[in-house]
C-alpha cells in the first residue's frame, strides 16, 4: 500500500468525505468600462488571440506566474486503476447529499436574497471548512452546465483529528437540491514508476470555474488547475476515511467516492525588489476584454499588503494567457484593497469585497474602486468567504465557513449601489 499524508509548508492554516465514519497601477480602469484616455488605434484588431494580446499588452512588472507541464502520465496511470473518468456529467448524475433551501434568507443579511444550507453533518463538521465559490455562470456563457445551475465550492481540511486531508471541491445542483464532495489529489510517479497519491494541502481560499478548468487558489504557491473531465469514481465502499493511497487496485480517498487529480500548477514568481503576491482568493471577470482572473490577498496585520491583481485569460481555453517567454503577468495590480479581505469580484464596473468579523458577528461587503471602497455592514451572515458574480440575475454569491453557521448565499448586487 502507498499512503501519503504529507503536509505542504505553504499551507497557512478530516470528517466525512462521502462516508459518515507593489506596484500600484494608477487610475486602474474597471473591467467592462472603456478607458477614456485610450488611443483607439492602439487597440488590437478583431480576432487577435488572447495570448497575442497578452504578449503585447503593458504588463505590471514584479510578479508573474508560470504553468508547469501537465500531469498527463500521472492522470493516465490513475485512470488505469480506476477506469475511464466519470467526468462532470457522471458526477452530476450521482449527487447524494441534500442541499436545504433557507425559508427566511433575508434574516441572514441585509443583502441576502437566497440561501442554501449543507446537510446536518457538513453544517457542523469541524474537520472541513468551506472557502471558495464559483458557479456555472462562470463556466459557461449559457450559465448552466448539462442544463443545470451548479455551484462549486472549495473546502480545506483542518486536521483537528490529526489527519491532514488536503482540500476538496463540492458540486451542488441548485435545481435538484443535491450535492457531492470530490477530493482533490496530486498524482505522482515515484522513481520506480509507482503511482503515489498525495492530498492537495492548500487553503483553497478561492476558485474560478473557467470552461473545463477549475483554478484553485494556493496562496504563496500561486494556484492549481484541474479539469472537470478528469473526475474519477472510486469503486466500492470505502471503509478507510482516514487514509489516502492505493492498495493494489483499490483506492482509499479519505472516504470520498470521487477524486479529481490536479493537472498543473501556476507557480508564483517574484522579481527582485518586489513583494511576493499571495493568491488568497480568486474570481472571474467574464465581461472584460479579454476576460480576466482576479486574485487578491488576505491580510490580518497592518503591515501586510492588500493587493488586487487581474490576469488575462484566453477565452478559447479558460487558461491564463501567456507571453512569448511562457509567463503570465498581471494587466493590473492595485494595492487599494481592504484589511481582512476574504473574496473580491468585479461587477457593474467596480469591486465588491467580503470581510469577515469572526464566527459571531455578521459579515461586511465593501464596494467601489480600490483605495476608495465603502463598507456595508450586516450584509452577510458570519464568516463570509470567496465571491462570484452571476450576470443574468445581477447576483453576488458567497459561502460562509463557521460550523453551524454555514450557508451558500446570493445577494442583490444593486443593493450595494445605494
Amino acid at each position: 500500500m502507498v499512503i501519503d499524508k504529507s503536509f505542504d509548508a505553504d499551507y497557512p492554516e478530516g470528517g466525512r468525505g462521502d462516508s459518515r465514519a507593489v506596484a500600484r497601477v494608477e487610475d486602474m480602469q474597471p473591467a467592462g468600462e472603456p478607458d477614456p484616455t485610450a488611443d483607439p488605434a492602439a487597440a488590437p484588431p478583431a480576432g487577435t488571440a488572447a495570448s497575442q494580446v497578452a504578449s503585447e499588452a503593458a504588463y505590471v512588472e514584479g510578479v508573474h506566474l508560470r504553468r508547469t507541464d501537465e500531469n498527463v502520465r500521472e492522470i493516465e496511470a490513475l485512470a488505469a486503476v480506476l477506469g475511464d473518468p466519470a467526468g462532470l456529467s457522471g458526477l452530476l448524475g450521482d449527487l447524494k447529499w441534500p442541499l436545504r433551501r433557507s425559508r427566511a434568507p433575508r434574516l441572514l443579511g441585509r443583502a441576502v436574497r437566497e440561501a442554501w444550507r449543507w446537510d446536518a453533518y457538513d453544517e457542523r463538521d469541524v474537520q472541513w471548512y468551506p472557502q471558495g465559490i464559483s458557479t456555472s455562470a462562470d463556466a459557461s456563457d449559457a450559465e448552466v452546465v448539462d442544463g443545470r445551475r451548479v455551484v462549486v465550492a472549495t473546502w480545506y481540511s483542518t486536521g483537528r483529528d490529526g489527519v491532514k486531508r488536503g482540500s476538496r471541491v463540492t458540486f451542488a445542483d441548485l435545481d435538484s437540491g443535491r450535492y457531492r464532495h470530490v477530493l482533490l489529489v496530486s498524482p505522482v510517479l515515484d522513481e520506480t514508476g509507482t503511482l503515489v497519491l498525495r492530498p492537495l494541502n492548500v487553503h483553497a481560499g478561492g476558485i474560478v470555474w473557467a470552461g473545463p478548468y477549475l483554478h484553485v487558489a494556493a496562496t504563496g504557491r500561486g494556484f492549481v488547475t484541474a479539469r472537470v473531465d478528469d473526475i474519477m469514481r472510486v469503486p466500492g465502499d470505502d471503509d478507510h476515511p482516514d487514509e489516502l493511497g492505493l492498495d493494489g487496485t483499490r483506492l482509499h480517498a479519505f472516504g470520498h467516492r470521487y477524486v479529481l487529480p490536479v493537472r498543473s500548477t501556476h507557480k508564483a514568481f517574484t522579481d527582485e525588489g518586489h513583494e511576493k503576491l499571495r493568491y488568497s482568493f480568486m474570481s472571474l471577470d467574464r465581461h472584460s476584454d479579454p476576460p480576466a482572473l482576479v486574485a487578491g490577498e488576505y491580510a490580518a496585520s497592518a503591515s501586510a499588503t492588500t493587493r488586487l491583481a487581474r490576469y488575462p485569460l484566453d477565452p478559447a481555453t479558460g487558461e491564463l494567457a501567456t507571453g512569448d517567454d511562457g509567463f503570465s503577468r498581471p494587466l493590473a495590480l492595485d494595492d487599494g484593497g481592504v484589511r481582512q479581505m476574504q473574496g473580491a469580484v468585479l461587477a457593474a464596473g467596480r469591486f465588491h469585497v467580503t470581510v469577515s468579523h469572526g464566527p459571531w458577528m455578521p459579515g461586511s461587503v465593501w464596494s467601489g474602486q480600490p483605495g476608495s471602497m465603502t463598507e456595508r455592514r450586516w450584509a452577510l451572515p458570519m464568516g463570509p468567504e470567496d465571491l462570484s458574480y452571476w450576470p443574468s440575475t445581477d447576483r453576488l454569491w458567497s459561502v460562509t465557513e463557521h460550523p453551524r453557521r454555514r450557508w451558500i448565499v446570493s445577494m442583490d448586487r444593486a443593493w450595494f449601489d445605494r
